[in-house]
């Protein structure tokens, strides 16, 4: 039975791990070890800030939201709570484009949820 030599699937392996750690900084991008290491840690802060990403935004959606509320001179908290009770069903990464872009349709909004709130 000839003899078993696994050097292919170990540079295969290392070319991977070594691919992915193109332009770090010295032996984080040359070295196996120090590579994989970095590898590893660089892919779970992508895992991580993938979720984290969704919670920045709707902070940013939310601030924008609440400085365009306060210019028609209402509160976001108020202004969502009026947009539900008029069943409009627009998302906060709408509402913010919204009061970026389109500024009388943002007030339009304004005004149904005042109604809503003030009834």
């Amino acid at each position: 039975m000839p003899r078993v030599k696994r050097g292919t699937m170990t540079h295969k392996r290392h070319k991977k791990v070594l691919d992915r750690a193109k332009g770090y900084w010295g032996g984080r991008s040359r070295l196996f070890k120090t590579a994989k290491e970095a590898v590893m840690h660089s892919m779970q802060y992508a895992y991580r800030d993938r979720r984290n990403k969704k919670r920045e935004f709707r902070r940013l959606w939310i601030a924008r939201i609440n400085a365009a509320c306060r210019e028609q001179g209402m509160t976001y908290g108020r202004f969502i709570e009026g947009l539900s009770k008029a069943g409009v069903q627009l998302d906060r990464k709408m509402l913010s484009e919204m009061a970026i872009h389109d500024a009388q349709g943002f007030a339009k909004l304004v005004e149904q949820a005042r109604a809503q709130v003030s009834a």
